[in-house]
């Protein structure tokens, strides 16, 4: 085996003990080789450097993974980190750590830059990953509202998160998500605080979002933002992804229905000019994942090998012996 396939290989390996937590019998199941050679790999990722607060070594097929998705999908920035054969979970962590490298490093360019935020579990987690940027001045700005129709709100209030970690100002917008009728929109939408807000998440430098899939006990239907009725109309229009709030099927074309008419978070456009970045991944995500990227309503992934491999219709099917 030559050198560089070793060095390849021991960078998945610490991707896999570091960052997941995997044990090394896991690692030896998942990459088909001997628990021995587990060892002898994270101990020659530890020799050589390739660890430090990133792994310094990124996985080839990754970044040839990253390449072809950007090419495809017009993207300025795509990442992609190792998952073959890890449990759903520990592919959450690696693509919230990368994540978290990846927004630390776009936030530390210059200060008081406005960064708007959707909202999720995979972006709060993310957040919460970052070294904290005191004296960032950054303004810290939600996309969405985070009430639902009984007044409660998420568990995942990103914004709020995000400008803990910069000690930053954190701008709400000062509505529920989901009005409860076109004209009680209007009234929300009609306030003078949220004009303010809203103009400014427009005008925001950076975006980092989550992306939702649309299914049965999907997140808006589980943190109560709409009702099993309404989730039932939207499955039956195709509906398969909701990115701030806004459903979109298959083809990435935003799906107009009563529920739209209620929407008060802020417009997506499409075919974004400033940096537009989600972070998801898994099998459950892979249409949802997919429909975002036809419809070009971000320009910046950061997701896992098998959801790339679905996004190229690719199969994984090498195998190499060290």
């Amino acid at each position: 085996m030559k050198n560089r396939d070793k060095t390849d290989y021991a960078a998945r390996a610490a991707w896999m003990y570091y960052i997941t937590g995997n044990t090394q019998h896991q690692i030896a199941d998942s990459l088909g080789i001997s628990r021995q050679v587990v060892q002898r790999l994270i101990a020659a990722a530890l020799a050589d450097n390739l660890i430090s607060f990133d792994i310094m070594h990124a996985v080839p097929e990754c970044q040839r993974l990253a390449s072809e998705l950007a090419l495809k999908h017009h993207l300025y920035l795509c990442q992609v980190v190792p998952s073959t054969g890890l449990a759903s979970a520990a592919c959450q962590r690696m693509i919230t750590s990368a994540a978290a490298t990846v927004m630390a490093r776009l936030l530390s360019v210059r200060q008081g830059m406005t960064v708007a935020l959707g909202s999720g579990r995979t972006l709060r987690m993310a957040i919460e990953k970052m070294p904290e940027l005191a004296g960032s001045q950054h303004h810290c700005v939600s996309l969405l509202g985070v009430m639902t129709a009984d007044g409660t709100t998420t568990r995942y209030d990103v914004p709020l998160c995000m400008a803990e970690k910069t000690a930053g100002k954190y701008f709400i917008v000062p509505a529920p998500m989901y009005a409860d009728d076109a004209r009680d929109r209007a009234l929300w939408c009609h306030n003078r605080i949220y004009k303010l807000v809203t103009e400014k998440a427009r005008m925001a430098d950076v975006t980092f979002l989550g992306i939702g899939d649309i299914a049965e006990n999907c997140p808006l239907l589980h943190q109560g933002f709409i009702l099993p009725q309404e989730l039932e109309r939207l499955l039956k229009k195709g509906a398969v992804a909701e990115i701030v709030g806004h459903i979109i099927d298959a083809e990435g074309v935003q799906i107009e229905s009563e529920l739209q008419q209620r929407l008060t978070s802020i417009v997506l456009p499409s075919g974004p000019t400033r940096p537009t970045l989600a972070f998801a991944g898994g099998p459950a995500k892979h249409q949802a994942i997919e429909a975002v990227l036809r419809g070009r309503w971000i320009n910046g992934l950061i997701t896992d090998e098998e959801t790339a491999r679905y996004l190229l219709r690719e199969e994984w099917s090498t195998r190499k012996t060290l």
